[in-house]
């Protein structure tokens, strides 16, 4: 349980000694592992004698993560319509582009051969 220290504390992290003075060896042999599942154990111990505690940190986290998970899809959505509105821009001003190209080609062949017809008042003096 919680010490007043505010650390946790159990009789089991007081290793045990046998009548010959010897500590016991299951905690040192169990490793990472038995101290994971003491761990583990004592949390539990905690959830269950503070419920109240422990439904608070899930609603404020669980609402925090699910606040953060809404926001990070709504971004990327707004991204994606975004790089689509700027795909069909660049395609129409890719159309635009290539209209007025096509535009100035056929205006520069229409004065090209309105330059090679001689003026209206030369046929009429000729006449």
């Amino acid at each position: 349980m919680w010490g007043k220290d505010g650390r946790m504390s159990n009789a089991e992290d007081i290793p045990s000694q046998t009548a010959d003075g010897h500590q016991d060896g299951s905690l040192a042999a169990a490793g990472s592992g038995g101290q994971i599942a003491r761990h583990y154990r004592n949390i539990k111990e905690h959830a269950e004698t503070y419920p109240y505690v422990w439904g608070s940190y899930i609603l404020v986290y669980g609402g925090l993560g699910f606040w953060l998970t809404y926001r990070w899809r709504k971004l990327r959505r707004t991204e994606d319509r975004v790089r689509l509105l700027q795909e069909k821009l660049r395609k129409f001003v890719e159309a635009e582009q290539l209209t007025n190209s096509a535009a100035v080609t056929e205006l520069s062949a229409n004065s090209a051969s309105l330059t090679n017809k001689p003026p209206p008042s030369a046929d009429k003096a000729t006449k």
